[in-house]
């Protein structure tokens, strides 16, 4: 797999809706860095809409994570399915306005989808990535096993109270 297999190549495209379909396996990951995600299976469908003056990127993401729980170290695989639009407009220079507009020059040659699909699948990657079965937080009564405990005595500040504090209490 090489990195030109996911550029599209947007100057010979004519001005109407064009559809891709990408594969994205363990090759994807190493090409475009596995810092996010190292193992993966996903499928890519991307419907390009070439307009005048911009071009509409669909994209339709879904597949699995392979991913290690944080708690247990176990591996489990996360499920996603990732829908999102990505605006390329024209521009004088090439510059990245916000996650959904990306102004391009009119003479660029092809966008590099691949990109995109790596840093929408990760985005998805929970930051605390937990096994399913430790994802409902309700314990059951036998689940939870105190490990210390003090016997709870009262203060001495709270004994004591101002003189002053007591007159003020008797004036309601």
């Amino acid at each position: 797999m090489r990195g030109h297999d996911f550029r599209v190549n947007i100057i010979g495209l004519s001005q109407k809706e064009h559809r891709f379909e990408f594969t994205c396996g363990d090759a994807f990951f190493d090409l475009y860095g596995n810092t996010l995600l190292q193992h993966g299976d996903f499928k890519a469908e991307v419907t390009l809409d070439k307009r005048e003056t911009l071009i509409e990127v669909r994209f339709h993401i879904t597949g699995k994570a392979h991913l290690v729980c944080d708690r247990s170290l176990e591996p489990f695989d996360l499920l996603m399915t990732i829908d999102k639009t990505i605006l390329f407009k024209y521009g004088e220079v090439e510059q990245e306005l916000s996650d959904e507009i990306v102004l391009i020059t009119r003479d660029q040659v092809s966008i590099d989808i691949g990109q995109y699909i790596y840093e929408l699948i990760g985005v998805e990657v929970p930051i605390k990535k937990l096994h399913p079965r430790y994802q409902t937080d309700e314990l059951e009564e036998s689940d939870i096993q105190l490990v210390y405990s003090s016997p709870i005595e009262p203060s001495e500040n709270e004994e004591e109270i101002d003189p002053r504090w007591e007159k003020l209490k008797k004036l309601k």
